[in-house]
């Protein structure tokens, strides 16, 4: 088990620490991460025994399916199903799209239609993926030299999330590799999460859960 304390004057991990962070989930071991919501603790999300690792340091299992952390906007296109109806892409990639271009690096988790051709296996997603890009600049220097990352609140199941380091070890201690210390997480509010798949009432996207964003700014991006 590894502490990293990120320099707090070039905010940003050196170059060993970040490849000991890769090396980490190569081997299909967990780190804890700082994001701009709460620490996460994360794993590769294409290894089923890391993903099973991931769950069972949680404490829960595949009725819980990970949210996976990306670089940026552009992995839409390779994560997400993007079936083209008479030549355009279909209306459900275009809406994570917009969403993501709008609101990310930020606080929303996007729920919509996973590329088939992934084969990953994160629970019982019912043939979804959960994305979200954190605003945070150690969690995207990670993220750039790992890839993706499935990523979950850093806390046991029914616990409050930690929002520091020492927390995070209290929870975890040595089921986790890497411990990555960015100080205090700079917001407690987790990420709003609406669903594209899934609608309410009134017709639109369900909100899975509130958060930091609202649901009129998500309607508004919509056009609904």
């Amino acid at each position: 088990m590894e502490i990293f304390r990120v320099d707090p004057e070039s905010g940003a991990l050196s170059e060993s620490e970040l490849a000991a962070c890769e090396a980490a989930v190569k081997s299909s071991e967990l780190l804890v991460i700082p994001t701009d919501t709460v620490y996460g603790i994360a794993s590769v999300p294409f290894e089923p025994a890391a993903v099973e690792r991931l769950q069972g340091a949680k404490g829960r299992g595949e009725d819980f399916p990970p949210p996976v952390l990306v670089s940026g906007v552009a992995a839409l296109d390779s994560l997400l199903e993007r079936p083209a109806i008479f030549g355009a892409p279909a209306p459900l990639y275009e809406a994570a799209r917009r969403l993501a271009t709008a609101f990310w690096p930020g606080p929303l988790t996007i729920i919509a239609r996973a590329n088939p051709r992934l084969g990953w296996n994160l629970g019982k997603t019912g043939g979804t993926i959960a994305l979200r890009q954190p605003d945070h600049p150690v969690a995207l220097q990670i993220l750039e030299a790992t890839g993706p990352l499935a990523v979950t609140s850093a806390n046991r199941h029914g616990a409050p999330p930690a929002t520091d380091i020492s927390a995070a070890t209290a929870y975890f201690w040595d089921k986790v590799a890497v411990y990555v210390d960015a100080g205090e997480s700079p917001s407690g509010q987790p990420s709003t999460i609406v669903n594209l798949t899934k609608f309410d009432a009134a017709g639109q996207p369900l909100i899975a859960r509130a958060g930091a964003i609202t649901a009129a700014e998500i309607r508004a991006v919509l056009g609904s």
